[in-house]
């Protein structure tokens, strides 16, 4: 059973509770059935993360997100994932030696896999079987959380608490402009899914860190080219991703 907090931050995402939608502690309480006080500290966390604003004397309304700080949030997101893409390829070539393929991953078949490689691994090449099936159905609203399950479990997969939790973090907020933008929920970018899949299995840092960068990368100009003044994008599309980096 979800938490208040989860239960509200879920209807915000999903897009039942709009931007600018004011909500007050009575109406929540009822909708939840619970009483006003884990309202109250729900509303309070959730003003942390920055899905609520409340104002003295006005009240609680759900957040708007302004283009700019849309695309700060994809930017923070872009250098995360390169990142962890590149850590994951290394942590296969040390493990693994690479040459892992895309039908089971390095630790589905090499000698001497953990089982936190090979649990991950395996719950990745699930996700990318119920994708695909989502795609050939049109079922979008699936593929958004199939999209934010695929990416943490890449940074699972480096074993970086760091950037697994920053990301953790960011994944929600992401996945909201994902989910209040129709068109970006789309199917054109899943495909890039086992690609990057493929690159980390190899132990290929560099190729994996250069598909996961043009992955986000498209994600943020798709988004931006909704919602954004027309320069911002094209300054956006001739600037190089960023994918150097060093040790994997």
């Amino acid at each position: 059973m979800l938490s208040v907090v989860d239960a509200v931050r879920a209807d915000i995402v999903q897009g039942v509770l709009q931007p600018g939608t004011r909500i007050t502690e009575a109406a929540l309480a009822e909708r939840y059935g619970v009483s006003r006080v884990p309202v109250r500290e729900a509303l309070r966390g959730l003003e942390a993360e920055g899905f609520v604003e409340s104002r003295p004397n006005v009240g609680s309304r759900v957040a708007e997100i302004p283009f700019d700080e849309a695309d700060d949030l994809f930017a923070v997101r872009e250098a995360l994932e390169i990142s962890t893409a590149r850590r994951a390829a290394g942590r296969a070539r040390a493990r693994f030696g690479g040459g892992g393929g895309e039908g089971g991953g390095a630790g589905a078949t090499a000698g001497g896999a953990d089982d936190d490689w090979h649990r991950v691994r395996q719950s990745l090449e699930q996700l990318l079987d119920e994708g695909d099936a989502a795609v050939v159905a049109g079922d979008l609203d699936r593929l958004v959380d199939l999209n934010e399950r695929f990416h943490i479990g890449i940074a699972e997969l480096s074993r970086s608490r760091t950037l697994a939790t920053l990301l953790r973090q960011l994944s929600r907020k992401i996945e909201w402009l994902y989910a209040l933008d129709e068109f970006s929920r789309g199917k054109r970018l899943w495909p890039d899914h086992r690609v990057i899949l493929a690159a980390i299995d190899a132990g290929d840092a560099d190729r994996a860190a250069e598909l996961m960068g043009r992955h986000v990368r498209e994600s943020r100009v798709g988004y931006l080219g909704r919602t954004a003044p027309a320069e911002v994008v094209e300054q956006l599309r001739a600037a190089p991703v960023p994918t150097a980096g060093g040790a994997a």
